[in-house]
């Protein structure tokens, strides 16, 4: 995957991030849970084991992550973005992504953004483990590799 650096736009990138902190402190406010989706999908999967009341904020925290997608295109085109590896490594990559959200006991999103903004410690490990091992793979397959 390459980004296209002439159409970069770091105002819609600051735009997504304040919107994305927003939406996690009002969920945190008023339903007092993290936005780590990894946990929300999780716990729908997981249907029978979960409280009746939660089903629905999960699902509508679900559709706004899918239809804000869909909301963007309206207003500007999406980004060019070339993936240029094969159905199977994508895959894998997801699978593994799924594996270390459960060794870790949460995600980006969860650790990242909601755990560093309550000063977790846990999170704060966390989030520098899973930086580091993306930094150290960066590294490994664009400079020893190639």
């Amino acid at each position: 995957m390459s980004i296209n650096w002439s159409e970069f736009n770091p105002i819609t990138s600051l735009l997504g991030g304040g919107i994305l902190g927003i939406g996690t402190i009002i969920l945190i406010l008023f339903r007092g849970r993290i936005a780590g989706i990894s946990g929300i999908v999780g716990a729908l999967m997981q249907f029978k084991n979960t409280p009746k009341d939660h089903h629905l904020w999960r699902i509508l925290f679900l559709l706004g992550l899918v239809s804000s997608s869909l909301i963007y295109s309206l207003f500007l085109p999406f980004p060019s973005v070339n993936i240029t590896t094969d159905f199977t490594s994508l895959i894998l990559a997801g699978v593994l992504v799924g594996f270390g959200t459960r060794m870790g006991s949460g995600c980006t999103s969860g650790h990242g953004i909601c755990g560093l903004g309550r000063l977790s410690p846990r999170s704060l490990v966390a989030t520098l483990g899973f930086m580091g091992a993306g930094f150290i793979t960066c590294y490994i397959f664009l400079h020893l590799i190639n």
